[in-house]
């Protein structure tokens, strides 16, 4: 079926820069809006950022200016480029996607899927 999967995280110091990428993998028909979260443990899933299939952005005011999200639709691929990382921004960073699929009955299905989350941990 539908699947999610992101790379990119990691270890880094606090001021350097990581870029993560998720990649839609499977049968699907359009993807609407691709966006960013985190969480840390314990605690619940929180935004991060947003693009659109046209490539409007919203982004969180924790990462204003310090985070960039991009796609590339030939793809089916989502980035979030982080850069200033701060020890608050470390947390498992999860993709997510708002897409349309043929499903069992054949029709067009509107679905939202999770990747399986990548651990991003900024030192100070």
């Amino acid at each position: 079926q539908v699947q999610l999967v992101e790379s990119g995280g990691g270890l880094v110091q606090a001021g350097g820069s990581l870029r993560l990428s998720c990649e839609v993998f499977g049968s699907i028909f359009s993807i609407n809006r691709m966006n960013w979260y985190r969480q840390v443990s314990g605690l619940q899933r929180d935004f991060v950022a947003t693009i659109t299939s046209g490539g409007s952005t919203i982004y969180a005011n924790s990462v204003k200016g310090r985070f960039t999200i991009s796609r590339d639709n030939a793809k089916n691929t989502v980035y979030l480029q982080m850069d200033s990382l701060k020890p608050e921004d470390t947390a498992v960073y999860y993709c997510n996607a708002d897409l349309l699929r043929y499903g069992n009955s054949g029709y067009l299905e509107n679905d939202d899927y999770w990747g399986q989350g990548t651990q991003v941990t900024v030192s100070s």
